[in-house]
């Protein structure tokens, strides 16, 4: 795989103007961008259609998670839009990830799509050990926390997972490498961590053995977004 498709840059805007803007800046360069709530909410369905008219592959990053009958239904009229990789929450339980899986393959077979990649988040990279074991109530250490989501995942045939590159290693040794781990809290040397707790760079990130990094403001909130990205893709050596 182009090491360009692995770098998913997250289009962190909230308005179509913008999102050109940002689109047309880096075609060519990146190749997979992430859509997360915020965007989505603001431009709805159509801004899948519009990336996809700049020619990228989609991570939609709604982290869904609800009751097994609701997600399967989303996932289903999801699944129809021709995205990439698709994400819903771990914590949901196994029910609930099964019937995403389902969902997204019959919704792909009625619209004549590929089945997206369908991933689970596991701990997000804003959760420390305090936040965890304080706040969630959930014992024991993230690491251990991060690696049970990602089993029960994995049991219900789920592609992979979202989890720091620190959580990598331990999660393919618990479910194989061809386990997909995307993997967001990613700054470059002397960037600023911002909202995130658990952060690494993108070289030390493929280093660790993960197959995507999620890079949203270091790149699209510099100053000449291209220049930024190519950079990173410099940086790293796979």
């Amino acid at each position: 795989m182009d090491i360009r498709e692995r770098i998913i840059v997250a289009f962190d805007v909230n308005n179509k103007d913008s999102l050109k803007e940002l689109a047309g800046k880096l075609k060519g360069h990146a190749k997979t961008v992430k859509i997360g709530m915020e965007l989505y909410m603001s431009l709805g369905p159509e801004v899948i259609k519009t990336l996809k008219g700049f020619d990228y592959n989609i991570f939609l990053d709604l982290k869904l998670h609800d009751i097994p009958n609701t997600v399967g239904k989303t996932c289903y009229s999801l699944a129809k839009l021709g995205v990439d990789i698709l994400n819903v929450h771990a914590a949901g339980g196994a029910q609930m990830l099964k019937a995403a899986k389902q969902g997204l393959i019959d919704g792909a077979h009625d619209s004549g799509n590929q089945p997206a990649k369908l991933i689970a988040v596991t701990q997000l990279t804003s959760t420390d050990q305090a936040t965890l074991n304080n706040e969630l109530g959930i014992s024991g250490s993230i690491e251990q926390a991060v690696v049970n989501y990602a089993k029960l995942t994995y049991e219900c045939e789920l592609d992979g997972v979202v989890a720091s590159a620190k959580e990598v290693e331990i999660i393919k040794e618990a479910c194989g490498k061809n386990f997909i781990t995307v993997t967001p809290g990613i700054r470059p040397k002397g960037s600023a961590a911002g909202d995130q707790k658990r952060v690494v760079t993108p070289e030390d990130a493929f280093a660790m053995g993960t197959d995507y990094v999620v890079i949203g403001r270091p790149i699209t909130q510099a100053q000449d977004p291209v220049s930024a990205f190519d950079q990173i893709l410099e940086s790293i050596k796979v």
